[in-house]
């Protein structure tokens, strides 16, 4: 099924299976599903091992298997570059074959006591060899207890002073502190009794301009009812005297006298004088009933009755 050149197909078994592979200029190319391998542009020569393997492969005929099987191979790489290994397999595979377990148990012997062992000492390799260094060859102490008490006392002085600097330092810090602190202070009063003052000029300021405007409204006020009462009096002037005569007229304006002699008086006197009046005609009535009866004597009864029944008021 190849039609290139130099082409032959190669069908080999594996561990993995069946697989095929495209021999085309020494360029192996594995169509199968695992991998592709490619010796010739490789420098790295080739080992007994690949040569082995090569070895074993079985050729099967290429009948057994279908072109839908056969996958196209990988192109030749172009100049100046070679095809590279890739790893398409699983890295990690399932092992799935049951492994036989079996417990089993041992006993050691028990060690018998014995001393401890000793420390390893290795043997001498050198010679052994000695001197003899006397008294004052090494140290002496007047000369060598100079520095250190140079040391010391350099130490000590040296930290007196910074003590004696850190205090004049502390000294003058503190000094400063109190200036800045009284200085401070007198600025905050200075600054309450300049806020004071403002708040005084400010209270004092809207005191007057509340009494400004309070006497401008009363400047109006008065002005408006000097205005409005001399336009009364300019309207009233000559309503006055015809209301004055319309009021004396209707009863509102009398004399008290006038009017007790005409409420009380006159009516009292009118009442007495009626019935003055009355008792007065009732007298001539009953006199000229005297009369008429006097008269008409032999009158009957019935006509007496009658005449004095025509004759009452």
């Amino acid at each position: 099924t190849c039609q290139k050149k130099h082409t032959t197909l190669i069908y080999f078994i594996s561990q993995k299976g069946i697989e095929c592979c495209l021999q085309v200029q020494s360029v192996f190319y594995f169509v199968g599903f695992y991998f592709f391998f490619t010796p010739a542009q490789s420098n790295e020569p080739s080992t007994p091992e690949f040569t082995r393997q090569t070895s074993t492969w079985k050729k099967v005929p290429a009948s057994r298997f279908s072109e839908e099987q056969i996958q196209p191979g990988t192109p030749e790489p172009v100049e100046g570059r070679e095809h590279a290994y890739v790893q398409t397999e699983l890295y990690l595979e399932e092992i799935s074959d049951l492994v036989i377990e079996v417990d089993e148990e041992c006993q050691t012997d028990e060690f018998l006591d014995r001393p401890p062992t000793p420390l390893f000492i290795p043997a001498k390799t050198g010679k052994d060899v000695e001197t003899q260094i006397e008294e004052g060859e090494l140290f002496d102490f007047d000369i060598e207890v100079k520095p250190i008490l140079e040391v010391l006392i350099g130490k000590t002085v040296e930290q007196a002073l910074l003590e004696v600097m850190e205090e004049e330092e502390l000294a003058q810090l503190w000094s400063h502190q109190r200036a800045f602190a009284e200085l401070r202070n007198a600025e905050f009063a200075e600054l309450q009794r300049l806020e004071e003052q403002d708040r005084r000029i400010r209270e004092e300021k809207e005191r007057r301009r509340l009494e400004h405007l309070e006497k401008l409204r009363k400047q109006k006020e008065t002005a408006e009812k000097i205005a409005a009462r001399a336009f009364a009096q300019r309207y009233l002037a000559d309503l006055i005297p015809s209301v004055f005569n319309n009021l004396h007229d209707s009863g509102f304006f009398y004399d008290p006298v006038e009017r007790a002699i005409e409420t009380e008086f006159l009516p009292w006197l009118m009442s007495e004088v009626e019935e003055t009046l009355q008792r007065k005609i009732l007298g001539r009535t009953m006199l000229d009933l005297f009369s008429v009866v006097s008269l008409i004597v032999p009158l009957g009864t019935e006509k007496l009755i009658l005449c004095t029944a025509t004759r009452m008021p």
